[in-house]
């Protein structure tokens, strides 16, 4: 039991939405998080919601700058992936049926200076503890030739696998991890590759990540996961997270579930508009 987990998770609400695989604007999954932190605010409640969404490129606001962005935005639309500007921190990454998404949400405490750290080390711990059956020790640190590079990629045998990124309100904030779980890790770096190519225009100012094939894998590549690895890293995600309630469960506790109010369908597709309209360039 990690008891660092125990400290977050004793009555954390979990929304597994990872079957709802549809073709809608990706957008709506990042307004679908803002409006989930207003209700973390409001009910002091934390939650982890898992989705998945298929051929979708949701791109860093640097990336929206390049000289060729929207080229490129059009040649991703031209190969079937539906391409965005996000409102969290981060560069382009793609979607796909084998990239699971984890959100955990929290409400805003008293918070000093540094503490996106401690957010992301909450990614971290949730992640490496759903893969310890597995075998492998999930490092942190950026990996040279990754795509969205950060301080907090995670890897396995110097291999990302994911990357996590935040997204900040007032009165809560939201940790997005992308799990590169099932498929192969080179089929997305040719993509963000080819996506950079385009939108820097060989321009040697454009400042963009440099991607390389052998930077990247997926868990089907890395672990021993049942396959599909998607499914099988779903289950472990959340068998962890269950695992922590269980064990701190007390009859006296509040069921923070029964607090959560999902937002409507029309809710999330105007924040969706909202947010387009003003990450768009």
């Amino acid at each position: 039991m990690n008891s660092a987990i125990a400290t977050w998770a004793e009555n954390i609400v979990i929304l597994d939405e990872s079957h709802e695989l549809h073709s809608y604007d990706p957008m709506m999954s990042f307004a679908k998080d803002e409006l989930l932190c207003k209700q973390a605010a409001q009910y002091n409640i934390t939650i982890c919601r898992i989705w998945r969404h298929p051929n979708a490129f949701i791109l860093g606001q640097q990336d929206a700058r390049l000289p060729n962005a929207k080229q490129a935005m059009d040649w991703l639309q031209d190969n079937h992936y539906m391409p965005i500007v996000r409102n969290s921190g981060g560069a382009a990454v793609p979607l796909d049926e084998g990239v699971v998404n984890i959100s955990l949400i929290f409400p805003n405490e008293d918070r000093e200076h540094g503490a996106y750290r401690n957010d992301f080390e909450k990614m971290f711990q949730l992640i490496a503890a759903s893969l310890a059956t597995t075998g492998a020790e999930v490092q942190k640190g950026e990996v040279s030739g990754a795509y969205c590079p950060g301080d907090y990629d995670l890897s396995i045998n110097g291999l990302k696998f994911c990357g996590i990124a935040q997204r900040r309100l007032l009165r809560a904030y939201c940790v997005q991890a992308f799990v590169i779980a099932s498929g192969f890790g080179k089929e997305r770096t040719s993509l963000v590759r080819r996506f950079y190519e385009i939108a820097g225009n060989g321009d040697p100012q454009a400042k963009h990540p440099t991607v390389t094939d052998e930077s990247t894998a997926s868990l089907a590549e890395l672990t021993s996961l049942e396959k599909p690895a998607h499914t099988s890293f779903t289950k472990a995600i959340i068998q962890t997270l269950q695992a922590h309630q269980e064990h701190h469960q007390q009859t006296s506790a509040p069921n923070s579930a029964n607090k959560l109010i999902l937002p409507e369908d029309s809710e999330i597709t105007l924040l969706a508009q909202q947010l387009k309209k003003r990450y768009s360039y």
